[in-house]
Order: C-alpha cells, then structure tokens, then sequence
C-alpha cells in the first residue's frame, strides 16, 4: 500500500470516541511530527504540531478532530447484554445490526447492536425506528459477571467497525471515522508539503478532540496558539446520492474541497473566505460552496478565541457521514491540501491584517 494510503488507514483504523482520543492522537503524532519544530498536547489532549516559517509572522491554525461518534458502557444487564449511551449524533435508522468494538482495560471486544426483533413487535411498532433506549450490544457475554471478567465495565468506549477499504474506482475511499480523521490528515499533510518551502508565518497542524460533543478541545487549543488565522478542516454533505435536491446539499464528490459560507455554528469570514477563493481561482484549484443550517465544525469555537479569529470551514463532501462506514473522494483530499497550503505561502502580516481589519 502506498505511503499516503497507509497513513489515512492508520488514522481510521485508529478507535477513538470523544474524551478518549489516544490512539488517533498517537498515529496523528506518529505522521506529523518529522515535519514539525515542535509537537506538544494540551491539557485536554488535543495535538498541537508546530512548523515555523516566519517566527514572526502571523500563527496560522489548521485544526481537524481526532474523535469520531461512537457509544460509552453505562451498565450491564444480568444477562451479559451492554446498554450504552450514544457519544455524538446518531441517527436511530443507522445502529441496528452493526458492528462495533468494546474497549475494555483487557483489550477490544467485538459486539454487535441488538434490539427486540420486528416479528414479535405489533404491526405499528414496526413501521418506527427503534429508540436508541431499547437498543442493546451483544458481546457473547452469558451474564454480567462474565461480562465484567471481559474486562466490560461501565465508561468504556465502543466504536464502530469498518476497516478502511479502496473501492472499486480507486479514487474512493470507504472507512468509519472519515469525521473527522481526513481533517487530522489534512493537516499532516499541509506540513508534510510545507517542508522546505518558505512561508511568512508560524502554521499550527492541530487534532482536537471532543469536537463531536460541543468543539471543546477546539477551544482549549486555540486558546493556547492564540492564532491571527483559523482554518476548520472537516467533512461536509455530498448531496450527490438518489433522493438528494440542490437545495438540501450543493457539493459532489470529486469536483473540489468545500468553502463552507455559513453553518450552525458560525458564519465564514468574508475576508478570508474571498482571499481563499481568489488564490483557488488564481491557482486553478477546484472548489464548491456550500452552507450547512445543521451542525458545525471546529471552526465555531476558534473564532470567538480571545479578541476573535477570522476563520472558515473548508471541508471534504462525504456520503453517509455519522454512520458506520462513509465515503469520499480522494481528489478532494489533495486539492485541499493543495489549496491551503497556497493560502498559507500569501499570509504574511499585512495580509492578515489586511483580511483582520478591512
């Protein structure tokens, strides 16, 4: 498997709900750190990889989240069956019949998602979702005493299962935890080309965590670099699937990262967003525009950082985002990478304060 291959199955691969983060973090550190100056973790544990250019030139923030949607132990019925607590949205018609691992201090566990089956349900029942509080997870446990000699215990992370997969069409890419982990490898990736080449600023290569229970870890690290320039770097909705209108999502795989104007959670800055379409253009890179009423991404929290941030969303189309295995295209990936790191080499001081203050 080729080098950029293996790194994106490694960061997938990787099991991570929010609040336990570790083994993403460890790959993102394992990948970033030869092309940085200096690599730390903040209090919270999101990764924070440095590269500087300038020393002092205006600190530039590239955040993906390291943590994906998944499931936490919160008791043990009698009979050995887990009951859970969702970490992240989900949404109840994507759960039933899945796989899933239960990390647990004596190693992972393989479980599946269970409920009562639908021949038994009155007819009505059946024409409804499952709520995710009659949901189980089976892990072969006969009781709860084994269970617990499983090493199950209440608080354990449970994840979804889909190895990392090359389609058919070898530009798409299938695997659980896309959101954010192409955000994480973005970021790796935009140091990995900045090496060597000058730029008039300090970048900031950042894995958050706990993105998917309200951005928290964005906070934190932003609060410590203090950035002049914030990019949120995450998935987006292809609206390229059978049933999708226009006006429900904007963007297809394949045909360039989005430029996201507004989401629940901020609106983009005019400034850079216009400055990052202008050098797409100058560049010939491709891009979409797209906004998104639901949701949000990092970007949302690093923007209200001390004084304010001029930030913008630029995320990847992805079909079926918070399920169990998503797909994107992999030109996508590389004109983002490819696109930010062209802004990057233009933000010198009186660019940024050009942008900060017209």
């Amino acid at each position: 498997m080729e080098d950029m291959l293996q790194m994106l199955k490694d960061l997938t691969d990787a099991n991570g709900i929010p609040g336990n983060e570790r083994e993403p973090r460890d790959v993102m550190r394992k990948y970033i750190t030869p092309f940085a100056d200096d690599v730390e973790t903040d209090h919270l544990g999101s990764l924070i990889a440095k590269k500087v250019g300038d020393e002092n030139g205006p600190k530039i923030m590239v955040a993906g989240h390291l943590d994906e949607i998944g499931f936490m132990v919160t008791n043990i019925d009698d009979r050995g069956f887990i009951k859970f607590q969702p970490v992240g949205g989900w949404w109840e018609q994507v759960m039933l019949a899945q796989r899933v691992t239960v990390m647990t201090s004596k190693g992972d566990i393989p479980g599946v998602i269970g409920s009562k089956p639908p021949h038994i349900l009155p007819p009505e029942a059946r024409k409804k979702s499952v709520d995710k509080k009659d949901m189980f997870i089976d892990i072969g446990a006969t009781s709860k005493e084994e269970a617990m000699e499983f090493g199950v215990k209440p608080g354990d992370s449970i994840v979804p299962v889909c190895d990392f997969t090359v389609m058919k069409n070898e530009k798409l890419l299938m695997a659980k935890a896309w959101d954010n982990r192409i955000g994480c490898a973005i970021a790796i990736e935009v140091l990995k080309r900045l090496k060597g080449e000058a730029h008039p600023n300090v970048v900031y290569g950042v894995g958050t965590v706990q993105e998917e229970v309200g951005l928290r870890g964005a906070r934190t690290s932003a609060h410590h670099i203090q950035p002049d320039i914030g990019f949120g770097v995450d998935v987006g909705i292809a609206g390229d699937t059978p049933g999708v209108t226009e006006k429900e999502a904007l963007s297809k795989m394949g045909e360039g990262p989005q430029i996201i104007m507004f989401d629940a959670s901020m609106v983009g800055h005019k400034g850079l967003r216009d400055f990052v379409t202008n050098t797409a253009d100058e560049k010939g890179i491709p891009y979409q525009y797209d906004a998104v009423p639901g949701g949000g991404t990092d970007s949302g929290a690093i923007h209200l950082t001390a004084n304010g941030v001029p930030a913008l969303s630029i995320t990847i189309a992805t079909r079926y985002i918070h399920t169990h295995a998503a797909i994107l295209h992999r030109d996508d990936f590389e004109n983002a990478v490819k696109l930010i790191v062209e802004v990057i080499k233009k933000l010198d001081r009186k660019t940024v304060d050009a942008i900060t203050f017209d």
